[in-house]
């Protein structure tokens, strides 16, 4: 029997039925086709990346390309862009990007990320050492420039900061500034314009931890623990004077370098490159480094690590300098090359004929001997280089002592060298006066 409903309640009963519908209608729909795929299924993220394997520097534009398929935008380098229709895009960096990424973004804010795997590709390198006061004193300055003028060399490595801790230009860097390191020796804007300007190359160098300068402010300063000390709490002594080396473990005399480092790197100098990048020989009973809770080989190679991604920032090449006993002797003087190689662009082994001693590398007379003890060495320092990413760039001899070196003797070494596979070099003299008949013109 039918009962009569009022009206309100009449037009809440269709309201009620037609929700019903609507749910039971879409479980049915539900139950019959499972989920419909909704836009994001219909167009999946995906990102592809095309980039070159290598650029000439850290300076060097580099062009992306790809296809950010779904993407509403594309990020890589502090960069943002929108995707074509079809999800191409490219973009320019200014320079190679540190540790970068492309990151592609869709509507719903889901992301895919690629890494950017250009890397900065060393060039070859035929340099000369420069010291400030050789820049800045004009005779000297002119025979370097002729050396590059004729073709001989493509490189000069200047000082930044030197063997006594001098900071060669005016440096901005706060405790270059503090402890009164920055001589303004020469002026390093004008330096770079003139080697630049002439295709020329410039390696900064940065004697890192034997820094007599910084040593002695900090230890009158009140920062005892900026230096290297003796058992009894006094400042290490060495061949190279009474308090000639920092602490290596000290933050803040690591921030110190990798401060001017980066500077040094952002005035223009192509490469950096560290010296004296180790602890002092000698027996290591006889130093204490405040601070240290790891091998100091260990230290010294985090130190490159720390300092490695600000300084390839800031637009520059990252290497170091060593000792040839190194390669086989790693803890003498605390660099662990395979530890340190990783953290660096190249490897720069001072492999002076005249500071082998007689019979290593079953050579009679290293000093007599140039190119037979250049070619043995050079073979230990490709293989601890092997599968890091860093070359070997050696430093040769170009100075007398004990046997005279002339252009053959320079020619000698160079050749061994390229015997290597190493087409680079740098030439050492502490006097800046090198055998240019040496060095064949480009």
């Amino acid at each position: 029997m039918l009962k009569r409903v009022p009206a309100g309640r009449r037009w809440r009963l269709l309201v009620l039925v037609a929700v019903v519908v609507v749910v039971v209608g879409g479980i049915a729909g539900f139950l019959r086709a499972g989920p419909g795929p909704s836009h994001a299924a219909a167009q999946p993220l995906a990102l592809e990346v095309t980039a070159p394997e290598t650029v000439p520097s850290y300076h060097a534009p580099i062009t992306l390309r790809g296809k950010a398929t779904g993407a509403k935008s594309v990020a890589v380098g502090g960069q943002s862009i929108t995707p074509g229709p079809d999800g191409s895009f490219e973009v320019t960096l200014p320079q190679l990007p540190v540790g970068a990424a492309v990151v592609a973004t869709d509507a719903d804010g889901r992301t895919t990320t690629q890494p950017v795997t250009t890397r900065a590709e060393v060039p070859r390198i035929r340099a000369v050492h420069v010291t400030a006061y050789a820049w800045a004193y004009q005779p000297m300055r002119d025979d370097v420039l002729t050396m590059a003028r004729e073709g001989r060399i493509d490189t000069v490595q200047l000082d930044i900061k030197d063997e006594d801790g001098v900071v060669g230009y005016d440096s901005q860097v706060p405790l270059a500034r503090q402890s009164g390191a920055a001589a303004g020796i020469y002026d390093a804007g004008s330096a770079l314009k003139t080697l630049h300007d002439m295709g020329i190359r410039v390696v900064g160098r940065i004697v890192a931890f034997r820094d007599r300068t910084m040593a002695e402010w900090a230890w009158h300063a009140g920062h005892p623990d900026w230096v290297i000390q003796n058992p009894s709490g006094q400042p290490y002594s060495s061949g190279y004077g009474s308090i000639a080396f920092t602490n290596f473990a000290s933050p803040e005399m690591r921030r110190y370098n990798i401060d001017l480092a980066a500077e040094g790197a952002r005035l223009g100098f192509d490469d950096i490159m560290y010296d004296y990048i180790r602890r002092p020989d000698g027996p290591l009973s006889n130093m204490v480094f405040p601070g240290l809770t790891v091998p100091p080989s260990v230290s010294i190679a985090d130190f490159l690590h720390e300092s490695r991604d600000p300084v390839r920032a800031a637009g520059a090449f990252q290497s170091a300098a060593v000792f040839g006993i190194a390669a086989t002797r790693p803890d003498e003087i605390a660099q662990d090359i395979p530890l340190m190689a990783p953290n660096l662009d190249y490897v720069a082994p001072m492999l002076y004929p005249s500071h082998w001693n007689a019979g290593e590398y079953e050579v009679v007379n290293p000093n007599a001997q140039p190119y037979d003890i250049i070619f043995r060495c050079l073979q230990d320092f490709q293989r601890q280089v092997q599968g890091t990413g860093a070359k070997v760039v050696p430093w040769l001899q170009d100075f007398s002592l004990g046997v005279t070196y002339g252009d053959a003797q320079v020619r000698a070494q160079i050749a061994a060298a390229a015997a290597q596979g190493i087409p680079s070099f740098f030439l050492w003299n502490a006097a800046v006066s090198y055998h240019s008949g040496a060095l064949d013109p480009a």
